[in-house]
């Protein structure tokens, strides 16, 4: 008892969490969370899109929060790297690593999606939820996944609602921008203010522009195993992306110190 008391104490302490994870003693660590078991509730859904052997496997979980997903996929037998800007949720997931006997098989570490700009590592597999629709920079940071990705990469974002799709033009004239005005057309709303008052949400792309997004970034989506949620296989770079990319970092390797 006095164990169990001690281990409520130290959830307390970490708090409060996002992510509800079910510790090996019985406790859970947001049982009273507002969306419910999160992400349990997702997991069930996304776990048999992920293969059940992920052994030899290098994954990224790219906005770790407390852990949740890299847990999950560290139990398959990955090497994962979590990252994450929040220094208390890096706390929270060293913790509960430790919880779960996991932490030879997990790094966390504080940072974010553009650290991977001066990076050439490539991860098996790159999980990447929750976080495209917080970034001011959505496009370089996809550019970024893709590079960084070398079999697999789960993505999700709020979207908007609606599921409506169309065929797109290769071309479109300059004066027949009214077919943009179709609800289908890939788009994002941009987010001025807040979002369920939260002032870090920037963009929020309808599902057609999440599918064009992850193709220009040279992504093919091959599974959608939950709202939101796409599975995705690196196919070829796009010629502009890789150039844009090349571009900026040869931009910023020529920065003169101090600007």
């Amino acid at each position: 008892m006095q164990a169990k008391s001690s281990i409520h104490e130290q959830i307390a302490a970490l708090g409060p969490w996002f992510h509800n994870l079910h510790l090996p003693d019985g406790s859970q660590t947001s049982p009273g969370h507002p969306f419910g078991d999160f992400p349990s509730f997702k997991w069930r859904h996304l776990a048999r899109a992920v293969p059940e052997d992920l052994s030899g496997w290098s994954v990224l979980d790219i906005g770790c929060n407390g852990g949740f997903y890299s847990f999950e996929l560290a139990r398959r037998g990955a090497q994962v790297v979590g990252v994450d800007v929040e220094p208390l949720y890096l706390r929270q997931a060293r913790w509960a690593a430790r919880q779960f006997g996991l932490d030879g098989q997990i790094e966390f570490i504080e940072g974010d999606v553009y650290r991977l700009l001066n990076s050439r590592q490539r991860f098996d597999l790159v999980w990447f939820t929750g976080v495209f629709y917080h970034l001011r920079y959505p496009t370089l940071a996809l550019d970024l996944v893709r590079r960084a990705t070398s079999r697999l990469m789960m993505f999700q974002s709020m979207s908007m609602p609606g599921e409506s799709q169309q065929s797109v033009p290769r071309d479109l004239p300059l004066h027949g921008r009214e077919a943009m005005l179709s609800e289908a057309w890939p788009k994002m709303a941009f987010v001025e203010h807040r979002v369920a008052e939260d002032d870090s949400n920037w963009w929020v792309p309808n599902a057609m522009c999440v599918e064009a997004m992850l193709r220009s970034a040279g992504f093919a989506v091959i599974a959608r195993p939950e709202h939101e949620f796409y599975v995705c296989r690196p196919v070829l770079i796009p010629p502009a992306s890789r150039r844009d990319l090349d571009n900026l970092q040869a931009l910023l390797a020529d920065r003169p110190a101090g600007l």
